[in-house]
């Protein structure tokens, strides 16, 4: 199966126009082919189905609201989650209820689009939301300069300096030039609005639309007839610089946004939608990505995204793969070398054969986390959401109460203070505050090869104060080195490397990598069945009998004739048919940054700890080097669960790192967890951060950044308390003008923005 880049954006046909669609206009999507794109399995029993998409047309959490509640009502649709800042949206559905052309039918009907969120047409659609939002703020800013330069005049003039025609003439042109503003401008606010009156929802745009609306009829009214039942007051100018200051609020909210999520649109824009394929006549024809099929050869020319993994056949090149594996440099990629999809050929043409496609590539992997991310939201988030949801409902009524009470005294004041509390009282800022920073934080840590599997954890890095590793593989290199062999002398020491390297080649663990490293592997051997046992080894069926690479006590080696194999260093023993046949004796190397790493951790007030499988005396020998005086050998998957539950019962809260498949169970145990990137998928499916290279380095800089992101979150929910807090009284009582209402209604979802963005720095 292939990532293909389709041209289908989930939305309704151009041709139809009305909201009820039916939902045929969406059976494309219902081929699993088109859903596949978009979508992964997740419980085949259930035909369940996690699919990731899109939403365009989102301004605040309310919208955000608006599709959720689109959505959960649907039979099928188990969960959907959908992040105001980012745009993304996680729908979990199940296709022997539901099709995805009835939920995304659901989406339009909510007043928004929905795009695959591998779709880059959603880029295309945003950079035109973008320029479309530039035109409505240069209409609004040009009207606003001319209604004022109307305007000053009125406040100028002494009283009886001007003439009531002259005032007139000013007020018939302030009207005139404030139409393109109504009626181009406002377009957004009030398709917002009249949407939400179909679906019998509220958004933000509610409100502001009801602000905007009175001010223009009043206004019009005052200006029709001076001497009518709303007064001979104008509000032209007020109405046009609070228009002018809340486009230009999301203007530019909507460019931080775009910035804030870019992580994983930098990602999507890696993958090419064209490919050069050598066709049997060895003559170049370009083809879509999605009919790229494993074994063919492609050329990929310099500036060029890999858009599969497979192996160079032809040529050399440099590559970068910074974005993908953490790798800094370019790297030098010759015949046999393997390349990652995603990854960018640098400086010659090369010829490529494909091994891995579509979701199986590591770029699919990678982006499927990013996704997740995306939409995840943390404790903070979903108490913010929570709050905010009632908040609109509130600020109506509070705003109709206001009105009444002023409108027995001033009706002037009364329309002013309405309309004040209307625009002023935003939980925009609320919202934001948290999925704001959070995103930031995760897309510089994606650039740093450090990727965030759920985003809770951030706010539990905070507290821990204990750090558990992992040895082999964690705290030491994969570069382990076999220094002796000791056989039965049935065999030599190059057949029982050979036989070992065949069993290896299936397993992850560092160990087993060195044997494929260091042998050919035995080419008759054929292997019928194998197993890894979790903190033990290899079992195995073969043509050749059945074979046991493993430690001393998973191959059972107890008696006085295996006493030469009980030296103080790291070893694995090869069994065949139950009878010992070899025995290898490993040194293992400590990882460079390691020191520096368990010294920073230290500084940062953490309480340091090894749990490992491996026997005591080769855990003592690496936690001497470290200082570290906390250890725990020949731990089984279970024992080292029950060392983190005992340390969790004294109140200590846990990371763990690791990277093996007994670290699975404490991975997912611990208060929080990581994993190295080249450790084994369990491991990595149950943490919450995984660091592609394994840099030891960044786990104290991954803590700090977010103990400083939640520092930032904490801020950003002050600032948006804070100014409700004194906003909403200052609109209550009429003290607040509509103009500055709505710079403070820009300005607090702006703070909140351009605060979080300096995580991404």
């Amino acid at each position: 199966m292939s990532i293909s880049i389709k041209s289908i954006p989930i939305q309704a046909t151009p041709q139809k126009k009305s909201l009820a669609l039916d939902a045929n206009d969406w059976k494309a999507l219902d081929d699993i082919k088109e859903w596949s794109h978009f979508s992964q399995s997740i419980d085949k029993e259930n035909a369940r189905w996690e699919s990731h998409i899109v939403i365009e047309g989102m301004h605040c959490a309310a919208c955000a609201f608006k599709v959720e509640n689109a959505l959960k009502p649907l039979s099928g649709v188990d969960e959907i989650s959908v992040n105001a800042t980012s745009g993304h949206a996680k729908v979990i559905w199940q296709s022997n209820l539901i099709t995805p052309s009835l939920w995304v039918s659901s989406i339009y009907k909510a007043g928004y689009q929905a795009f695959p969120a591998s779709d880059l047409l959603h880029q295309d659609e945003r950079k035109k939301t973008q320029r479309q939002a530039l035109w409505k703020l240069l209409v609004a800013g040009f009207c606003m300069m001319q209604v004022m330069m109307f305007s000053v005049p009125t406040y100028m003039a002494i009283p009886g300096e001007m003439t009531s025609n002259m005032k007139s003439l000013m007020e018939w042109a302030s009207w005139v030039i404030t139409l393109p503003v109504i009626l181009f401008s406002c377009g957004p606010f009030f398709k917002s609005a009249l949407n939400d009156l179909k679906t019998k929802k509220i958004s933000m745009d509610m409100p502001v639309s009801l602000g905007i609306l009175i001010m223009f009829i009043v206004s019009t009214a005052a200006t029709f007839d001076p001497n009518g039942l709303l007064g001979n007051e104008v509000y032209f100018d007020s109405l046009t610089m609070f228009v002018f200051f809340l486009l230009i609020g999301r203007w530019i909210e909507l460019k931080m946004r775009d910035k804030t999520a870019g992580a994983l649109d930098v990602l999507m824009r890696r993958m090419p939608r064209m490919v050069n394929r050598l066709n049997a006549n060895g003559m170049i024809e370009k083809i879509s990505v999605s009919l790229i099929q494993i074994g063919d050869v492609l050329e990929v020319k310099p500036g060029e995204a890999f858009p599969a993994d497979g192996k160079i056949i032809f040529g050399s090149t440099h590559a970068d793969e910074a974005l993908l594996t953490g790798e800094s440099a370019a790297i030098i990629k010759s015949v046999h070398a393997k390349v990652i999809a995603g990854s960018f050929n640098l400086t010659n043409s090369i010829h490529m054969q494909v091994e891995l496609l579509g979701q199986e590539t590591r770029y699919a992997k990678i982006v499927r986390l990013m996704e997740k991310a995306s939409t995840d939201k943390p404790r903070l988030a979903l108490m913010a959401d929570r709050i905010a949801k009632y908040f609109l409902l509130v600020v109506m009524l509070l705003a109709f109460g206001v009105g009444i009470y002023f409108w027995q005294f001033d009706h002037a004041k009364a329309i002013l203070a309405v309309v004040a509390v209307l625009i002023v009282t935003c939980p925009c800022a609320l919202s934001l505050a948290t999925p704001a920073a959070m995103l930031s934080m995760s897309g510089f840590l994606a650039k740093q090869g450090v990727l965030v599997q759920k985003m809770q954890a951030l706010e539990a890095l905070t507290q821990v104060n204990t750090v558990v590793f992992d040895k082999t593989g964690t705290l030491t290199s994969d570069q382990i080195f076999i220094d002796k062999i000791f056989t039965d002398n049935s065999m030599t020491e190059k057949e029982v490397m050979a036989i070992a390297a065949s069993l290896s080649s299936s397993s992850l663990h560092p160990v087993s990598k060195t044997f494929v490293h260091a042998s050919e592997p035995n080419h008759t051997l054929k292997i019928e069945k194998i197993e890894e046992v979790s903190g033990g080894g290899l079992l195995a069926s073969t043509s050749l009998g059945d074979f046991k690479l493993g430690s001393l006590t998973f191959c059972g080696l107890v008696g006085d004739e295996f006493n030469h194999l009980k030296e103080e260093q790291l070893q694995v023993h090869l069994m065949r048919n139950n009878n010992w046949v070899a025995s290898f004796m490993m040194t293992e190397l400590i990882k460079e940054d390691a020191l520096l790493s368990i010294q920073a951790l230290r500084h940062q007030s953490l309480n340091i700890e090894i749990l490992s499988g491996d026997k005591l005396s080769s855990v003592k020998r690496v936690a001497d080097q470290l200082s570290i005086q906390n250890i725990k050998g020949q731990c089984s998957p279970e024992d080292k669960l029950k060392h983190i539950q005992l340390l969790q019962s004294q109140y200590s809260k846990v990371l763990m790192v690791g990277d093996g498949l007994n670290d699975g169970p404490v991975l997912a145990f611990a208060h929080a967890s990581i994993a190295l990137g080249q450790g084994a998928p369990l491991s990595q499916a149950k943490s919450d951060f995984i660091i592609l290279k394994g840099e030891l380095y960044l786990i104290p800089k991954l803590i700090a950044q977010a103990k400083r992101t939640m520092k930032i979150v904490k801020q950003n929910l002050l600032w948006a308390a804070l100014y409700n807090l004194i906003c909403i009284p200052l609109a209550v009582m009429g003290f607040l003008p509509a103009w500055l209402a709505g710079l403070g209604m820009a300005l607090s979802s702006l703070f909140v923005i351009l605060n979080a963005s300096r995580l991404a720095f």
